[in-house]
């Protein structure tokens, strides 16, 4: 026994929730309003029995709802959890099992090894030395040498979203520490040269590996939660991310990510997961919100042995409950505060705005909070506006100061890619700020739009133009998980081709779609790896493959500068026009107005363009803000070749033709060649770029 063991605790106080520390010993604060006795655990290390238990007295350790007691010489880095004692009626939605240590929802940071088990939180009996283990954290003392969140415009944003693991864990990465926070700040360099200025991360809260239990059928490999949608602890970084075993390891590694990054002018936004966590359904693990207040926090199904499921994965957080809202604001103050993350992504947003009955509420008290909360006045939010049962919030999510995922931008500009029918009037609407969707929102300006043509959810870039079908197998789900419609086009031959022709034309499509998503209003967002065509091999839900089929390969990198110039060339004539990203506000305008502000449309012929259900083109005159010169995008998507009358009161240059061979294919307005010709004939399934001055 530690000689400290002998040292009598005290009553300690139900504020703050959590662990924290002070002067003399650490104060411990946990919620459970059902339970009759809890037990705080001390650890020496994660795959050991409890050094220590600690019985609290409900007369003295407990006020209200909130559990609380204070350990003298207690200090930053003790591992700890908690047992709690309750009534087990599940026709009730009640769930204590004292047989479970549960990891304290506030926890700031998670220890575990080998010792992990979700198989023990999912067994009968005692699994305290194969749970998880929660940390005291100590967050004073970093030295941020004067670093604060950038804040930077939202039109002046072009975000770039990635794997902390996935984007240097292939062995080609070159990296010192690949997979890790470290190996990532390893790429800053490479990442401002891109261009880019905000790097969208997806979860890197404390999430369950485990929670994937299938082998890949083809390989017998055993599969995981790659993505990291599984959480289990919103406060805490990913200790799978980290250089060292050592929790708190964890917590500066990532401040020295963030603070890199912004040191190169790059923010950094989470993508973070309220709507559910790892505990799944009613056959799932108790690790730590169940086994605390099950009521509290999941929604029930009126037969309350079940829990409803808007997030597709068994449960769903009851965002809602006073509780609940104080955990996810607590959260988010938290990692603007101590680890000054620039922005949010709200994975499923759509559940943030149910009641504790599932149905939708029209100002859900979670969403009014966080918008207008002070600490996060300067914070990026941007919400994934649906869920998995079909809320599709698109344009009607609530608020005055959301961003949107865009999912129509990206289905309306591949459907006109690929050439489908009926989609021009579409195209015009994404490309000009999308103000048919949010029709509804008098606050709404353009840059509020989250423009993008892939994400990690679907086809990579390179896949989009060569399969349209989805291969999946390896998934272990017989190939039905995964979207079915695409929109994808493999260009005549599915699935990897030596045919020169198609090589061409994938090629081409490839810059088409990049050069519509970097000029379109709105704000764009692009996957990693597409700029240099990374693959995975068809499958389009690569959510479990932690391998080559999900890792971004730099090899690629090398065999396809070319388009890794065009991206980077992209971007900066982007950055460079204000024409491209100045804001675009509906206020009490019709939204008609907004169609044509500072945009005039064109066919094959100047202001005649084909609105018809079988046209495939059009040209779109971006007219130039004061300094500024007019932007002339030329689409074809037609099988022939069109010719496109030319405006004649500017003398233009051609930026961008997507038929050309590198590097022709961009050429910066210093060197790009002057037309001389009425009409500029473009090649079937290619797009062109013009720039245009006063003559």
């Amino acid at each position: 026994m530690n000689p400290d063991d002998t040292i009598a605790v005290q009553p300690g106080h139900p504020f703050p929730l959590g662990a924290s520390v002070q002067a003399d010993g650490v104060n411990f604060s946990l919620f459970t309003a059902s339970a009759t006795s809890v037990e705080l655990l001390l650890f020496d290390r994660c795959d050991l029995p409890p050094s220590r238990a600690i019985r609290l007295d409900p007369l003295v350790n407990k006020t209200y709802y909130y559990w609380h007691v204070f350990v003298p010489n207690l200090r930053s880095g003790q591992l700890y959890g908690y047992r709690a004692w309750g009534p087990f009626r599940p026709e009730d939605g009640q769930r204590f099992d004292s047989s479970k240590v549960l990891l304290d929802p506030y926890t700031r940071a998670v220890s575990y090894g080998a010792n992990w088990s979700r198989a023990a939180a999912l067994s009968l009996g005692d699994n305290a030395v194969s749970a998880l283990k929660s940390v005291v954290v100590d967050t004073s003392g970093y030295d941020w040498h004067g670093d604060q969140p950038l804040q930077q415009p939202m039109n002046r944003t072009v975000i770039y979203e990635l794997h902390t693991r996935g984007y240097t864990a292939h062995p080609s990465s070159g990296v010192p520490n690949p997979g890790t926070f470290s190996g990532l700040q390893a790429k800053i360099a490479y990442l401002k040269q891109l261009g880019i200025t905000a790097v969208e991360l997806l979860p890197i809260q404390q999430f369950d590996e485990q929670e994937v239990a299938h082998r890949n059928p083809l390989t017998g490999e055993q599969l995981c939660n790659y993505w990291g949608y599984a959480p289990l602890a919103f406060f805490a970084p990913h200790l799978g991310y980290v250089t060292s075993a050592d929790p708190l390891h964890a917590v500066n590694e990532l401040r020295d990510l963030v603070r890199a990054m912004h040191q190169a002018g790059i923010e950094v936004i989470l993508d973070v997961v309220f709507n559910h966590t790892a505990e799944n359904d009613h056959t799932g693990p108790t690790i730590s919100f169940r086994g605390l207040e099950n009521r509290a926090y999941y929604m029930l199904c009126q037969d309350k042995r079940y829990y409803r499921s808007f997030s597709g994965t068994g449960n769903t957080v009851d965002c809602n409950h006073s509780i609940v809202r104080r955990l996810i604001i607590d959260c988010l103050r938290y990692w603007v505060t101590e680890y000054h993350i620039d922005g949010f992504r709200f994975d499923l947003a759509s559940v943030l705005s149910r009641n504790q009955d599932g149905e939708p509420m029209t100002d859900a008290p979670i969403l009014w909070e966080i918008e207008s909360d002070p600490v996060l006045a300067g914070t990026k939010l941007i919400a994934e506006a649906w869920d998995a049962v079909g809320l599709y919030q698109l344009g009607s999510f609530t608020g005055d100061r959301w961003a949107e995922w865009n999912g129509r931008f990206r289905d309306d500009i591949r459907r006109f890619i690929r050439g489908d029918d009926d989609t021009v009037r579409d195209l015009a609407w994404r490309l000009c700020g999308s103000f048919d969707i949010f029709r509804d929102k008098p606050s709404y300006t353009s840059y509020r739009s989250i423009n993008y043509i892939t994400c990690h959810d679907g086809f990579t870039l390179a896949d989009l133009v060569t399969y349209e079908h989805k291969l999946n197998q390896a998934n272990g789900e017989n190939n039905r998980d995964g979207a079915d419609t695409n929109y994808s086009w493999n260009c005549g031959i599915e699935g990897p081709s030596q045919d020169p022709q198609v090589q061409a034309l994938r090629r081409r499509q490839t810059r088409n779609l990049l050069t519509l998503l970097l000029v379109a209003r709105g704000t764009p967002m692009l996957l990693s790896g597409d700029e240099f065509g990374r693959t995975q091999q068809g499958n389009n839900n690569a959510y479990c493959q932690d391998n080559a089929i999900s890792w971004v390969n730099w090899d690629s990198a090398g065999q396809n500068d070319g388009l890794q110039r065009f991206v980077r060339e992209m971007v900066a004539f982007r950055m460079r026009h204000p024409t491209l990203t100045v804001n675009h506000e509906l206020g009490s305008r019709p939204f008609e107005e907004l169609f044509h502000e500072g945009i005039t449309y064109h066919g094959v012929k100047l202001n005649q363009p084909d609105w018809g259900s079988r046209s495939h083109s059009l040209a779109v005159r971006f007219h130039g803000l004061s300094g500024d010169g007019d932007i002339y995008l030329l689409m074809n998507a037609f099988h022939e070749d069109l010719g496109f009358e030319l405006p004649t009161d500017m003398t233009w240059q051609r930026i961008v033709d997507t038929s050309l061979s590198e590097p022709d294919d961009f050429t910066s307005e210093a060197q790009a060649p002057t037309l001389h010709t009425p009409t500029y004939r473009l090649p079937a399934h290619s797009v062109a770029l013009l720039y245009g001055t006063r003559p």
